[in-house]
C-alpha cells in the first residue's frame, strides 16, 4: 500500500522537491467570512489562499490539466482549493473531479475546505476518488473562534459571533471524524493569529489528532489588504513565534513545515509556480511536450531518486549532543541551492546537527532586486534588506548562489555567515555546517565565502 503522502508534494516534505501539484480554481463562492481574508481575483503580486487570476469551468479546468501534463510530467496532484470553498460549490467541484477521473486516471485528487459542509459530502468525496482532504481549523473553542470569523452562512441563515464559531467548529470536527471513518487522509491547516489563537493551537492539535488527522500545518497569518484584521490593526506573527508554536504542536502531531500558502490557481513545484509568474509575460521558450509513456518513465525515475534519498536519510543515526547550526537557503525549488539572494522570494530554514538535517520552515520575503520597490529607490531597497535581515536574524549561515556587497554587509552585521554555492541542498547543508563550526564559529562568524 502506498504511504499517505506518496508523490504528494504538499503532504510529504521529501516529495515536494520532485513532484508538482496544480490547483484548479472552479469554486468561487464561500460560505464563511474569515477576518484575515479579502478574496481578490486578479492580483499577481500576491501569493496566498483565496487569490486567483481566473475562475474556470470544470471543462476548462480539465483542458488546462491535460495541457499542463504534457509539459510538466512530474505533476501528480490536482486539487480544488477555491478561491472560495469547494463544498460551497459542490456541483462544479464534483463535476471537475468526475471529469478528471475519466480523462486522467491515476492522478491524486485532493480537496481543501473550511469544513462547514464536509460531513454532508463525505460519501460524495469517497465516490469522487478523492484521497486527501485538508481542513482549515483555526480554533476548537468557540470563545476563541468568535474572534476569527465574521460570519457563517448555512441553509439560508447568517450566523455571527459566538453562534457562528460554535456552528463551524462542530461541523469541522464532525467532518474530520467522517474522513477518518472513510479512510481519507486528513491534513489540518491552522492560521496562527497573534494574541488570538496562537496559544490555543496546541489544543487544536490535540483535538484533531484524537479525531484522526495525520498532520498539522501551522501557517503564519498573512494580512490581506482590506480585510477586517487589517482595519483592526492585527499584526503578522514573528518567525520565532511561529516556530515556537510549531515545536509545541509537533509533540502531538507531525508538522508540515514546507507550506507555501499557495494561491487557488497555483501550478508547478512548491516554490516555483508558473501560474503567476507567466501571467502577462510573452515567452519565446519552446517547452518540451511529453507523451503519456514518457511521463510515466519520468515519474518512475523520480520515484527511484526519492526512494534513494529516503533510505540514505533513514540510515543516519542522530548523534547526541551534536552542535546545531541554523541555515537559511535561497532556492527556486528542485531541492537545490539555485537562487541569488537578491532574487529570492523565500528562504528555507534548516537546522543541522551532525549529519542530520531538519527543515524548520519557509520564510517568505520581498525580493531585494525585483520586488515592488524600485531598484533605483535606495529607501525602498533598504527597507526590503532590513526586513529580510531581521527575518533571518536567528540563522548562523545563509546559503545562496550569489549575493551583492551591500546585503552581504547587512547580514554580517547580524552575525550571519554568507556562503555562495550551487548544488543539492542536503549536501551543501552538511558542508556549510561543518565550515561554520570549524572556521567561522571559532572566529565569531561574519564573512562571505564563495
Amino acid at each position: 500500500m502506498e504511504p499517505i503522502g506518496f508523490r504528494h508534494p504538499c503532504y510529504d516534505e521529501d516529495a515536494h522537491h520532485y513532484f508538482a501539484r496544480m490547483h484548479v480554481a472552479v469554486a468561487p463562492a464561500c460560505n464563511i467570512r474569515c477576518k484575515y481574508c479579502n478574496r481578490k481575483y486578479d492580483c499577481v503580486s500576491e501569493s496566498r489562499p483565496g487569490v486567483v487570476s481566473k475562475v474556470m469551468t470544470p471543462e476548462e479546468a480539465c483542458v488546462k490539466v491535460e495541457e499542463t501534463l504534457q509539459t510538466l510530467p512530474q505533476l501528480t496532484v490536482i486539487g480544488v482549493a477555491g478561491p472560495g470553498d469547494p463544498l460551497a460549490n459542490p456541483e462544479a467541484t464534483f463535476k471537475t473531479f468526475r471529469l478528471l477521473n475519466e480523462q486522467t486516471p491515476g492522478l491524486h485528487l485532493c480537496l481543501s475546505t473550511n469544513g462547514l459542509r464536509l460531513a454532508e459530502f463525505a460519501d460524495e468525496i469517497v465516490a469522487a476518488g478523492i484521497k486527501h482532504v485538508t481542513v482549515t481549523v483555526n480554533a476548537v473553542d468557540p470563545q476563541v473562534g468568535q474572534h476569527i470569523y465574521d460570519w457563517v452562512a448555512d441553509k439560508g441563515k447568517i450566523y455571527r459571533g459566538l453562534a457562528a464559531a460554535e456552528l463551524l467548529i462542530a461541523r469541522q470536527l464532525e467532518g474530520i471524524a467522517a474522513m477518518k471513518e472513510r479512510g481519507i487522509g486528513c491534513k489540518i491547516n491552522s492560521v496562527l493569529i497573534p494574541d488570538i489563537n496562537d496559544s490555543h493551537l496546541p489544543e487544536v492539535a490535540a483535538k484533531v489528532k484524537e479525531l484522526g488527522a495525520f498532520t498539522h500545518n501551522i501557517m503564519p497569518l498573512i494580512i490581506s489588504p482590506g480585510s477586517p484584521y487589517e482595519k483592526e490593526g492585527v499584526k503578522e506573527p514573528s518567525p520565532l513565534r511561529v516556530l515556537d508554536i510549531q515545536e509545541q504542536c509537533s509533540q502531538l502531531l507531525p508538522i508540515m513545515r514546507h507550506c507555501r500558502q499557495c494561491r487557488a490557481d497555483a501550478v508547478g513545484m512548491l516554490g516555483e509556480d508558473t501560474s503567476v509568474a507567466d501571467k502577462g509575460k510573452c515567452s519565446t521558450a519552446v517547452k518540451r511536450v511529453f507523451t503519456r509513456e514518457q511521463r510515466e518513465e519520468k515519474l518512475k525515475e523520480l520515484d527511484s531518486i526519492l526512494e534513494s534519498k529516503r533510505k540514505a536519510k533513514a540510515a543516519i543515526i542522530p548523534r547526541a549532543g551534536a552542535a546545531t547550526v541554523r541555515i537559511a537557503v535561497a532556492t527556486r525549488g528542485g531541492g537545490k541551492v539555485n537562487a541569488h539572494f537578491g532574487h529570492a522570494k523565500e528562504f528555507l530554514i534548516y537546522e543541522v546537527a551532525g549529519k542530520t538535517t531538519r527543515l524548520l520552515g519557509v520564510r517568505k520575503v520581498q525580493a531585494y532586486c525585483n520586488g515592488t520597490a524600485e531598484c533605483t529607490s535606495p529607501g525602498g531597497k533598504q527597507k526590503i534588506l532590513d526586513d529580510t535581515a531581521a527575518m533571518l536574524a536567528d540563522c548562523q549561515v545563509l546559503l545562496c548562489s550569489g549575493i551583492g556587497e551591500s546585503p552581504s554587509l547587512k547580514l554580517k552585521e547580524k552575525g550571519i555567515v554568507t556562503l555562495t554555492r550551487k548544488g543539492e541542498i542536503e549536501e551543501l547543508l552538511l558542508e556549510s555546517a561543518r565550515f561554520y563550526l570549524y572556521f567561522a564559529g571559532s572566529c565569531g562568524g561574519a564573512t562571505t565565502v564563495s
